[in-house]
C-alpha cells in the first residue's frame, strides 16, 4: 500500500526544470578553457565520466558486494555491481522519462529532452550510489557503529555533540558517499568541489535526505527515512544542494531547519535499480557458488517470468548456467518495464512529496522477489565463509580505528603515535592547512581513510600494525 505523507500548502510543489538543474557543486570559475567548441557530451554523461575516472570509484573492484573476498570472477564486487545498476537505472530513466513526456501535456515543449536527461542522471548517481561503503559490505558498516558505540571509543565520543555521536555510532555508507562526492581535502586543493557533479546527480543520488539525529516525533516511517544521507561535517552542502533543487523540507513551519527533506523523484529510481540488481543478481551468485539449490532457483525465475513449465525456447540449454544467465536477463527487462510505468504514474504525487515506498513493493510479483531475497539470506548471506570473513572484518575495522584514533589523540606524542600517524597520508591528518580540525573533524578524516580502503589492503594494513605480517621490501 501506498505511504502517503500528510501535504501542506506552505511549500510549493518541485518542478522538473529546477530538479534537472546542470550546474555543478559548488559554482567555480573555469581555471582552463581548452576549447570554445560547445561540449559534445552532456552535462549528465559528463558526471558519469566523473565518477568512472575517480579514485574512490575504482576502489570498488576490490570491495565486497555479498561474498567477501571471493576467489572466483563470476561473483560481483561492488565495482561490478554498480556498473550493472547503471545500466538498469539508465533504461529505467529513460523509459520513465518517455512515459512521462507521453502522459503529460506540454511537457513535451519545454523539457524535449527529458527522457534522455533522466537516463544520464540515474545511470550517474547509479554508478556511485555504493561509492562511500567500507570495506567487507554492510558488515563494514555495522563494524564501524559497533565500535564507536563500544566502551574503547567512548573516550573519543564523549567530547562530541549528541549529532557527531549519532554520526559515528549510526554510522552510514550513503552519508559517507556524499562526502566523497562533495569533499576536497585540504591538503589538495582550497576548492570544495569534491567530484564537482550536477545538483541534478547530487540530488538523485540522495536516497535518505536527512541527517542522522532526527526526533522520532519527525520521522514518518517511509523508506527515505529508515538511513541518513550526510554527516554534519556535509550539513551545509546538502542545504545548498537542496535549495538549488527545490527539494520540499519537511518540517515547512521551521524551514527545514531540521535538515529533512522530501526525496528528489529520480532517487526512487536508483534506489528500484539497485534493489532490482542486488535481489535478482546476488541471487544468481547464490545459484552459480551452489549454495542455492539450483533447481528451486531456477523454478523460482520461470515463475516471476510467468512461463509455463513445459515451455520450450528456440534455444536448447546445455549448461544450466547459460539459462540463468537468460532468465536473469529476461526478468530484469521485464521488471525495468513495470517499474518505469509505476514510476510515471506516481510521479505527480512524488513532486509533492506524497509517496514514500520503494517502487518495487508495488511490482506483481513483490512477494516473489521478497522470497527471492529470503532463500539468499538463508543460504548466501548466513553461509559460513560469509559470516567468517565478515566477523573478521569487525575485528579489523575496530582495530584499526582503535589504534589511529589512540595515535591520533595521544596527549604524549608518543614515539609509537607519531609512527602510526605516518602511515596515514596527509590528507586524513590535522596537518598544513587541516591543523586546526575539531575532534569531530579529525575523527571523520580517519572514518574516510579506513572506510575508503578496500577490504585487501585493510587487513593487510591491520596484520602490519598488529605485527602479524611484515611488508616485502623493495
Amino acid at each position: 500500500m501506498m505511504h502517503l505523507q500528510p501535504d501542506s500548502a506552505a511549500a510549493p510543489a518541485m518542478t522538473w526544470g529546477q530538479l534537472l538543474s546542470r550546474r555543478r557543486y559548488p559554482e567555480q570559475p573555469q581555471l582552463h578553457v581548452v576549447t570554445d567548441a560547445p561540449p559534445v557530451r552532456g552535462a549528465f554523461v559528463q558526471d558519469y565520466d566523473r565518477v568512472v575516472f575517480s579514485s574512490a570509484f575504482r576502489r570498488l573492484q576490490r570491495r565486497t558486494q555479498v561474498m567477501p573476498l571471493p576467489e572466483t570472477d563470476f561473483v560481483h564486487t561492488r565495482l561490478t555491481h554498480s556498473l550493472e545498476t547503471a545500466c538498469v537505472g539508465r533504461s529505467l530513466g529513460r523509459l520513465g522519462g518517455r512515459l512521462l513526456l507521453e502522459e503529460t501535456e506540454g511537457l513535451a515543449q519545454t523539457l524535449p529532452y527529458l527522457d534522455s536527461d533522466f537516463g544520464d542522471i540515474v545511470a550517474a548517481a547509479c554508478l556511485a550510489h555504493d561509492i562511500g561503503n567500507p570495506p567487507f559490505g554492510h558488515s563494514g558498516e555495522d563494524a564501524i557503529s559497533a565500535y564507536f558505540r563500544s566502551a574503547a571509543a567512548e573516550p573519543f565520543v564523549r567530547v562530541l555533540n549528541p549529532a557527531q555521536r549519532a554520526d559515528l555510532q549510526q554510522f552510514e555508507g550513503n552519508a559517507a558517499g556524499f562526502r566523497v562526492l562533495t569533499h576536497t581535502y585540504a591538503a589538495h586543493s582550497s576548492g570544495t568541489a569534491g567530484l564537482g557533479l550536477t545538483y541534478a546527480t547530487l540530488g538523485a543520488f540522495s536516497k535518505y535526505p536527512r541527517p542522522a539525529l532526527v526526533p522520532n516525533t519527525r520521522l514518518t516511517q517511509g523508506t527515505s527515512e529508515k538511513r541518513y544521507g550526510y554527516f554534519q561535517t556535509e550539513a551545509a552542502r546538502f542545504q545548498e544542494v537542496a535549495r538549488e533543487l527545490g527539494l520540499r523540507p519537511k518540517s515547512v513551519e521551521e524551514g527545514a531547519a531540521d535538515g529533512c527533506f522530501y526525496r528528489h523523484p529520480l532517487a526512487f529510481l536508483v534506489e528500484a535499480a539497485d534493489d532490482l540488481c542486488y535481489r535478482i543478481i546476488d541471487f544468481e551468485d547464490g545459484l552459480k557458488l551452489g549454495l542455492i539449490p539450483r533447481k528451486a532457483g531456477l523454478k523460482l525465475l520461470r515463475e516471476m517470468l510467468g512461463d509455463a513449465p513445459d515451455r520450450r525456447g528456440s534455444v536448447e540449454w546445455r549448461d544450466w548456467r547459460e539459462e540463468l544467465g537468460y532468465l536473469r536477463a529476461r526478468l530484469i527487462n521485464h521488471l525495468v518495464l513495470q517499474t518505469a510505468r509505476l514510476f510515471a504514474t506516481r510521479a505527480p504525487a512524488l513532486l509533492l512529496g506524497r509517496a514514500d515506498e520503494p517502487l518495487v513493493c508495488q511490482l506483481d510479483c513483490w512477494e516473489q522477489l521478497q522470497h527471492m531475497h529470503e532463500l539468499t539470506v538463508e543460504h548466501l548471506y548466513r553461509s559460513r565463509p560469509v559470516l567468517e570473513i565478515e566477523a573478521a572484518g569487525f575485528e579489523v575495522l575496530a582495530g584499526l580505528l582503535d589504534v589511529f584514533l589512540a595515535a591520533t589523540f595521544d596527549p604524549q606524542g608518543s614515539a609509537r603515535s607519531r609512527k602510526l600517524l605516518q602511515l596515514l597520508p596527509e590528507q586524513f591528518r590535522a596537518v598544513g592547512q587541516q591543523q586546526h580540525a575539531t575532534a569531530y573533524e579529525q575523527i571523520i578524516l580517519l572514518t574516510d581513510y579506513i572506510g575508503g580502503l578496500t577490504d585487501q589492503n585493510a587487513l593487510s594494513l591491520f596484520r602490519t600494525i598488529r605485527g602479524i605480517d611484515l611488508p616485502k621490501v623493495f
